[in-house]
């Protein structure tokens, strides 16, 4: 993850590339339930003003922001089709709600596309208190829920953080068989 950007654009066929590969990730029964708001020049600025900052100050340097959501209607409109054979959208049936793990795949895909791109970036979160703002500011559908942003550019930072001592032991994370 990149905090710090230079003011270089990423160029067209990159964010092409990008949003190209963010439409190929799975998605439970094709519901295909994802959106992409992407923000470029005076966007950012309302974005920053309504969504804060909160990748840090250094992180509204970047050119370019994207925001992956997901829609929960898409998928329950999707499984109460009748190749699907439910006849009503009870979301109880999910054991996990797929249509925020599907758009943060989609969001991955953006990640390593990016990294592909020789870019850097860094996703972040919006806080639940600027939804609202962020909603009407950009005219998003109640029906659409931000799992986030992604700052993306060219990094700017002096020298990658090595973050080795901070990650968990893999024998604390992968268990072979049994836990």
């Amino acid at each position: 993850m990149v905090r710090q950007f230079s003011g270089e654009p990423v160029s067209a066929e990159s964010l092409d590339r990008i949003l190209g590969n963010a439409v190929r990730g799975p998605s439970a029964g094709f519901s295909q339930g994802q959106a992409f708001l992407v923000l470029t020049g005076e966007d950012l600025k309302r974005f920053w003003e309504v969504a804060g900052a909160a990748g840090g100050d250094t992180v509204t340097t970047a050119p370019l922001v994207i925001v992956p959501m997901s829609s929960k209607r898409v998928y329950l409109d999707r499984y109460a089709r009748p190749d699907k054979g439910w006849t009503d959208r009870d979301e109880k049936r999910w054991p996990v709600p797929f249509w925020h793990i599907d758009t943060g795949m989609a969001a991955l895909l953006i990640l390593l596309t990016v990294v592909d791109e020789g870019l850097g970036a860094l996703y972040f979160g919006i806080v639940p208190e600027a939804v609202g703002a962020f909603r009407e500011a950009f005219g998003v559908p109640e029906d659409h829920e931000p799992i986030g942003a992604i700052a993306i550019g060219h990094n700017a930072e002096a020298a990658p953080r090595d973050l080795r001592d901070r990650r968990r032991p893999t024998q604390d994370v992968i268990h072979y068989g049994r836990w």
